[in-house]
């Protein structure tokens, strides 16, 4: 059975990736709840981006800390696990001058954008932590049928936000 990713296990990646001096944001569900500013639901894993610029250093301090890469989906994403079934989602960004930067997506033609602005702050257990913002949330959350976590979390959004999502 597969560990749940806690609050503390979230601060404790982050020290590992701040020491290493890289910049990361939070996504996914463990980022949604950093902007609401607690806790909503369990989370099976991390989702991080990165500078893609800074890879070496994100896997060389992560494997010392015990993780090994156990997907790879390169240039989209790639995943690495620790022994204690932690899992972090690695999702490789390219920035641009303006601050904005673009994800690899699965269609070449089309990677993922992410506007200088996305890169905002939220709160876990009272640590102010890097993540993205609630409309870069709600554009990932678009072209696929929701699964309820998914549903949970644009609720969260709609609720605190008063954003609009789709579903």
């Amino acid at each position: 059975m597969r560990k749940v990713m806690t609050a503390d296990d979230v601060l404790s990646i982050l020290a590992v990736l701040r020491n290493a001096d890289v910049d990361i944001w939070i996504g996914g569900g463990w980022g949604i709840d950093a902007l609401v500013g607690e806790r909503t639901r369990l989370h099976r894993d991390l989702d991080l981006m990165h500078r893609e610029d800074q890879e070496p250093d994100v896997v060389a301090a992560l494997a010392d800390a015990g993780f090994v890469e156990t997907l790879d989906w390169r240039p989209v994403r790639f995943v690495v696990t620790d022994p204690h079934d932690r899992e972090i989602d690695l999702h490789p960004l390219v920035f641009a001058a303006d601050g904005s930067a673009v994800q690899a997506s699965p269609d070449a033609e089309h990677p993922f954008a992410y506007p200088a602005s996305c890169f905002v702050t939220g709160t876990i257990l009272g640590a102010t932590v890097p993540c993205l913002s609630p409309e870069q949330q709600v554009y990932f959350h678009q072209g696929y049928e929701p699964a309820d976590h998914d549903r949970h979390d644009m609720a969260r959004l709609r609720e605190t936000f008063g954003i609009t999502s789709h579903f």
